[in-house]
């Protein structure tokens, strides 16, 4: 039998686990597959081991006070590898700690796939030198990604992104609507302030004060809010309720939502990419401590950090970041996007953005790579 050790840290990456460990099971049905996720890896037929919910961390002030619980998870991760013996580790996303077990696994030979890979690109190219050196395999899911890997030494796939095969509704338009909340003749706002607990504490409370500018500005729209697994449903509701303005909390159908709705407000991430992907747009808004930004920006080399702008090259959708993150340039940001014009161009650069990511079957391909990978160990 087969064994896959899997770890992803952060929502975004418990989804593509799972896409992963969905695909694998279809595959070879008898395939173990457990480690570090989140009920989507569960729902998947992965075992959870560690859950995300314990170890999600955002900035580097924030890592160093998580390190002795990291220090734990990354011992535990040693004694699975120890006990149960995998054939491969697919660690996906979550760079600072996953890198740090795939070196520990490339140590006792155990193959490593990196999926999700850390942004070399984005960052210092010799980051991808260390990746080539404890990684068997890099799944490239940009074409920049993989021109970095390549000449870096790693053994690289481009695979294509997997959010073309990820990202599809599952209702007819008239459900979605009614689901999100979408009612004729008036726009539908999200506000998606992040999967991580100090993603809310820091964004959602501005994120709430732009709704109120907004709706005094446009009286004609209403909000909507989908709620990331990892975040308490009573978190929410207390902070909407704080700030006196009427925002819907949706679960699940997180595609439909994005499909019926007009615009994002959001925190910088891979639910940007998820949302351009349906034809949503977003401003794209981040903020962290004054010491990490600092820090972040020295180490930094692109001129974006919202991922649709570093797919299409350039700025398509409004980055409101630091001391520009502000309720009052977030809801002017909204009216300009919302205009007929702007709107269009918008929608334009988002087909040019889906057009970059290649083509579907990225999870399969995945999947097929660790089969062969892990297959070849025994």
């Amino acid at each position: 039998m087969t064994k896959v050790l899997i770890s992803a840290g952060e929502a975004s990456g418990d989804i593509h686990a799972a896409a992963v460990t969905a695909a694998i099971k279809k595959l070879r049905p008898d395939t173990e597959v457990f480690g570090m996720g989140g009920d989507a890896l569960r729902q998947a037929g992965g075992e959870v081991l560690f859950d995300i919910k314990e170890h999600g961390v955002m900035g580097f002030a924030e890592i160093i006070c998580k390190l002795p619980a990291l220090f734990r998870l990354r011992n535990n991760f040693v004694k699975v590898m120890d006990e149960r013996k995998p054939d491969c580790l697919v660690v996906v996303d979550y760079p600072g700690f996953n890198m740090k077990i795939a070196k520990i696994a490339h140590e006792k030979g155990i193959p490593v796939v990196s999926y999700i890979s850390p942004s070399a690109w984005a960052w210092h190219k010799s980051r991808a030198k260390k990746v080539a050196r404890i990684v068997d395999k890099v799944a490239a899911i940009f074409p920049f990604e993989y021109d970095v890997y390549h000449e870096a030494g790693a053994d690289t796939v481009f695979v294509g992104h997997p959010l073309l095969d990820i990202v599809k509704t599952s209702m007819p338009r008239c459900e979605a609507e009614a689901f999100a909340g979408k009612k004729a003749g008036r726009k539908l706002i999200l506000l998606m302030p992040g999967s991580r607990l100090m993603e809310i504490e820091k964004m959602l409370p501005v994120l709430l004060e732009a709704a109120k500018v907004i709706k005094q500005r446009m009286p004609e729209v209403d909000f909507a809010m989908p709620r990331a697994g990892t975040i308490p449903l009573s978190m929410l509701e207390e902070k909407i309720k704080a700030a006196g303005i009427e925002v819907k909390i949706t679960e699940g159908h997180n595609y439909d939502l994005f499909s019926v709705a007009d615009l994002a407000l959001a925190t910088s991430g891979t639910v940007t990419l998820e949302a351009a992907l349906c034809g949503l747009g977003s401003i794209i808004v981040y903020r962290t401590s004054a010491i990490n930004a600092f820090i972040a920006r020295r180490v930094i080399n692109i001129p974006n950090i919202g991922l649709p702008n570093i797919v299409a090259g350039r700025q398509v959708l409004p980055e409101l970041l630091q001391e520009d993150f502000t309720p009052e340039k977030v809801a002017q940001a909204a009216w300009e996007l919302l205009q007929p014009e702007r709107n269009a161009q918008m929608k334009r650069d988002l087909d040019y953005v889906r057009e970059r990511l290649g083509r579907p079957g990225a999870v399969e391909r995945v999947a097929e790579l660790v089969l062969k990978i892990a297959e070849e160990k025994k």
